[in-house]
């Protein structure tokens, strides 16, 4: 029965029309297909030298905030560049690796105190996830 339905379909000149339409429309797609990457990027990839300005400012409005530390400056130092993590013989890029910290240096009003310094080296250690070995807490200099 489906085999002489099928018959009666090909026989039919508004079915092929049809079929050889979905065919091409079906080609166009996968033709266009080749033009999108799958992944989504979303302006994913940034420089090293973004992320240092971004962490430095993003830790030094956050330092302001806290109770004692008052005007700041920090510095960061990378180890290493962003690393791309990419498919075993593959160029599809699957993340970035963010830049290693070597160190954190922070100047601040505020620097001279035991109290202060304590809270600045736990959120600088907690938020960046490094030792404190890494952070250097001191007085910043006062303007005459």
């Amino acid at each position: 029965m489906l085999k002489t339905d099928f018959k009666k379909l090909l026989t039919d000149g508004k079915a092929k029309k049809l079929i050889i339409i979905c065919g091409i429309i079906g080609i166009g797609l996968i033709f266009l297909s080749g033009f999108f990457d799958g992944s989504k990027n979303d302006n994913v990839s940034f420089s090293v030298s973004d992320y240092k300005e971004q962490t430095q400012k993003a830790l030094g409005e956050m330092l302001s905030e806290v109770e004692g530390v008052g005007d700041n400056t920090v510095l960061l130092t990378i180890e290493n560049s962003v690393e791309g993590v990419y498919l075993q013989n593959s160029s599809t890029k699957t993340k970035e690796i963010e830049p290693k910290i070597r160190g954190v240096v922070v100047a601040c009003e505020g620097g001279d105190d035991s109290v202060t310094v304590e809270t600045v080296n736990e959120i600088i250690t907690k938020s960046l996830n490094i030792s404190s070995a890494k952070v250097c807490v001191t007085k910043l200099k006062e303007l005459r």
